[in-house]
């Protein structure tokens, strides 16, 4: 057996680790544990510096594991284990050790109990990569079709791109025709394109593509298998048919936010619109009046609903420029909170706005716009932040900018798929800034406002970004599964069954064979949830890079200290 040789890579990581703990200090123990031969540290160990400290160490000091103790493995474990088999070390040698959100983020100020506990980390992580054994990745072929939950413009981009490169796509959306919000739309900022002539072409390459197959009305029933090899249930009316998927595309979309009756008068007035409503009368060509105040972040930015919806404000933009340019003698007043108008094209519009005449006004939340008038708005009182005065504004149109809020849907769609949801209801993607448009669970992937309120521009982005992913793996013909699956003694295993009744990925089954009862794990499904091996009583169940072997070891490694 190969001799253990352990090299151990402590990162300063700027300040963010070496502000709280003495990082030299912790090199300098490092040094005298069990089978380390080499140990250093440097200022950010992910730089192109510190990825060529750590393959010249492994040359110099011939080490066949490696530990780097720095930040956190999920934005940066790949890139080090890629490094460590660049170098000739089997990738899955490799332990992370977080001492920084587990450590020096936690205890800032304080230092000497912060290096100690940085010190049990690492000897936590020496004694448990010591017992790694090498493994390889399974592959795993994939079938060259791709299905696309959501019929709007995301959907149908993401379904042109992968058939116009050669794969089949089964379209399903929930309504009776394509189209998504684009329905209700005039037009679009901030190339002024008649939102309708757009979407009738793109719905037009969808319907006459030979690759494409639209079921609509139609729904996603059920999923079942792993990447490459997705077995889903498509229900259109009474029928079910089954289909053999690669790839996976969500793209469900949003829905626009309505009022409370009663809100500025909304369903209680009749001039008090939303924007999208107000895009349905500049498309009958309705009249909106001579005076219109647009009230932003209606619905949004409050405790109930957090966040910003990031284009509602361009919304507001666009529609104001619109009745101005139709009406130049109109008086248009924005009431807004803060504006959002990144991005030069968005910025531009805005002082487009501003030269047309159109009035920002500024109100916060502690004292909300109101509405005056009985059974019809005839003014608006608003405090404006930025003059320190009340106004009192006369209007005939109200206008209501209100947030996309997730569909209900989502919650059914996320069990089917075994993917995840934000507290507010939206599909969480694996890691906005390195893994964009994609979910922890490989071969699916998500787009456009199901993962988030977009813009028309930025869905479209969206389903480039997440049909190109597809393509890529569908192109390769096999995906790789991480070896962090679940296996079983089958010596030991009881075949009680509780393994197969906790896996939420339905990787474990127990099957009769030789006249007995045993767990039998499909490594394609299992995604190393570690679930399996938790409820086993009798240990048969086992999880490699976590058996109950290395980890007793890091535990006996916690109290060799004591």
């Amino acid at each position: 057996m190969q001799k253990i040789r352990i090299g151990v890579f402590i990162c300063h990581c700027g300040s963010n680790i070496a502000s709280a703990v003495d990082v030299v200090d912790v090199v300098e123990y490092s040094k005298g544990l069990p089978y380390v031969i080499h140990a250093e540290t440097n200022l950010y160990t992910c730089s192109p510096e510190g990825l060529r400290s750590i393959k010249n160490s492994i040359e110099q000091y011939h080490l066949n594991r490696v530990v780097v103790a720095s930040c956190t493995p999920r934005t940066h474990e790949a890139l080090f284990r890629d490094t460590c088999e660049e170098a000739g070390v089997n990738r899955y040698l490799f332990e992370f050790v977080n001492i920084r959100e587990h450590c020096s983020w936690v205890h800032l100020h304080r230092k000497e109990a912060a290096t100690a506990k940085a010190n049990e980390l690492v000897r936590m992580g020496v004694a448990k990569v010591s017992l790694l054994e090498p493994q390889d990745c399974m592959m795993v072929p994939i079938h060259p079709s791709s299905l696309i939950i959501g019929g709007g413009i995301s959907g149908m981009t993401a379904a042109l791109n992968l058939a116009n490169q050669g794969f089949e796509v089964h379209l399903v959306e929930q309504e009776t025709e394509l189209g998504g919000l684009l329905k209700g739309l005039n037009r679009l900022l901030p190339t002024n394109e008649d939102a309708q002539e757009f979407l009738d072409s793109v719905v037009k390459k969808v319907k006459n593509h030979r690759r494409i197959k639209t079921h609509l009305p139609a729904k996603v029933s059920q999923v079942s298998g792993y990447v490459g090899n997705f077995e889903v249930g498509i229900q259109e009316g009474n029928n079910e048919t089954q289909y053999q998927i690669g790839t996976i595309i969500v793209a469900t979309g949003a829905q626009v936010f309505q009022p409370n009756r009663g809100d500025f008068g909304y369903a209680k007035m009749a001039n008090v619109i939303t924007q999208l409503e107000l895009e349905e009368r500049f498309r009958q060509g309705t009249e909106t009046g001579q005076n219109v105040v647009m009230i932003n972040c209606v619905g949004a930015r409050i405790p109930e609903r957090f966040y910003c919806s990031t284009f509602c404000c361009s919304t507001a933009i666009k529609n104001g420029i619109l009745i101005k340019e139709q009406n130049p003698a109109a008086k248009v007043h924005i009431l807004y909170r803060e504006l959002m108008a990144y991005g030069i094209e968005y910025e531009n519009a805005y002082q487009k706005a501003l030269q047309l005449g159109v009035r920002f006004i500024r109100y916060n939340l502690e004292n909300p716009p109101q509405i005056v008038g009985n059974g019809r708005a005839t003014a608006v009182k608003v405090y404006d932040e930025l003059f320190g005065q009340e106004m009192e504004i006369p209007l005939d149109l109200v206008v209501l900018t209100t947030p996309l809020v997730s569909y209900a849907e989502n919650s059914l769609t996320s069990r089917i798929l075994k993917v995840p949801l934000t507290e507010d209801g939206f599909f969480l993607e694996a890691h906005l800034k390195l893994r964009p448009t994609e979910f922890a669970t490989e071969g699916i992937y998500v787009c456009g406002t199901a993962r988030w309120p977009s813009s028309v521009g930025d869905c479209v982005a969206q389903a480039y970004a997440a049909s190109a992913k597809a393509a890529i793996l569908m192109r390769k013909g096999f995906a790789a599964v991480e070896p962090i699956t679940a296996f079983v003694n089958e010596a030991i295993c009881a075949g009680c069954g509780n393994c197969s009744l906790v896996c939420p990925f339905d990787a474990v089954a127990v099957q009769l064979q030789k006249g007995r009862r045993i767990a039998v794990v499909t490594p394609a499904k299992c995604k190393g949830c570690g679930s399996c091996a938790a409820v086993c009583p009798s240990g048969a169940m086992q999880q490699k890079g976590f058996t109950d072997q290395q980890m007793i070891a890091m535990l006996d490694a916690i109290t060799e200290g004591d």
